[in-house]
């Protein structure tokens, strides 16, 4: 529960919820597709609106991040989080494993380990949001360690090879900031280049501070690139191999059918920014297929 973030996110620590995953799993199954969940908490981007007793948010350490949050009754400042104690480290690393394995009980494929985008791990990593002086602060090591705590916890309840982890070494987004990306992160990927995972999906936020061929190359593994990406860019990071896969998020989310837009060259459809986050179905269902377009009856 002190992971949310936002108004009806998702979640997979009870019951209903591993049910309600697994008509999601099945379903992608039964369309012949993979599908990984995303294991995350919040940090300080959350509210004690949305905290358990109307606690404060939890985070390395008690810095605010500039920025508002839909809360379902009404849209909210950040506030400065509680951060956390040593000794509450262990629990909080337990429950992602739990979450992994409740994730294998709602039948996906396997597991992304998000570290990215200014939520609770990623404000571990960076050293701007990061100002610990216990074995989790300080040092690459120490700021490291909390991820790859996670992962090896995750690693318990599934194999490595069904574990990817999420990075953002550039993203200013929910006020991250580090004073040297290209360490930090370089660091980071060599340590989990030894955990022979399925993949790390990486965020390449533009920045004048990155070389990112340098970081791709830090890694020894399936590197999947994500940010801005169109079909041209796509096959022209696979062929020259700077990627092995790229990932779509945005266009995805307005293009139900991509994958047969990007075989046909199709035009896509423009995402509605308005709707993101919204807390609904509007701007997550009702973006129309090429089917649809066209005027011909969708499958059943």
């Amino acid at each position: 529960m002190s992971g949310r973030a936002g108004f009806r996110a998702p979640g997979i620590y009870t019951a209903a919820q591993i049910a309600g995953w697994r008509r999601v799993s099945d379903a992608v199954h039964a369309a012949g597709g993979k599908i990984f969940l995303q294991l995350w908490h919040a940090g300080r981007i959350s509210h004690p609106s949305l905290q358990p007793a109307g606690a404060l948010p939890l985070a390395p350490s008690a810095l605010a991040a500039t920025g508002t949050l839909a809360t379902g009754k009404e849209t909210v400042s950040l506030v400065t989080p509680q951060a956390l104690a040593t000794a509450e480290m262990p629990g909080l690393i337990a429950r992602f494993a739990e979450g992994a394995d409740n994730a294998r009980r709602a039948g996906f494929d396997g597991v992304e380990v998000h570290a990215a985008n200014g939520y609770l791990i990623d404000q571990f990593l960076r050293d701007g949001s990061n100002l610990r002086v216990d074995t989790y602060g300080g040092s690459l090591e120490n700021r490291a360690r909390f991820l790859l705590a996670v992962v090896d916890a995750v690693a318990r309840a599934w194999a490595a090879e069904c574990i990817t982890v999420r990075l953002s070494p550039t993203s200013p987004y929910n006020s991250m900031s580090d004073s040297d990306p290209q360490r930090t992160f370089g660091f980071v990927s060599e340590a989990l280049s030894m955990r022979g995972l399925a993949a790390l999906h990486v965020d390449e936020t533009p920045s004048v501070q990155f070389d990112w061929d340098v970081f791709r190359r830090r890694y020894r593994g399936s590197y999947i690139a994500n940010a801005g990406y169109d079909r041209e860019r796509a096959e022209a990071a696979i062929a020259n191999g700077h990627a092995d896969l790229v990932s779509f998020g945005v266009a995805f989310l307005a293009n139900p059918d991509l994958v047969e837009r990007l075989r046909s060259g199709a035009a896509l459809n423009a995402p509605d920014r308005a709707t993101f986050y919204g807390g609904d179905e509007r701007g997550y269902t009702d973006y129309p297929t090429l089917t649809a377009l066209s005027g011909h009856a969708e499958p059943s």
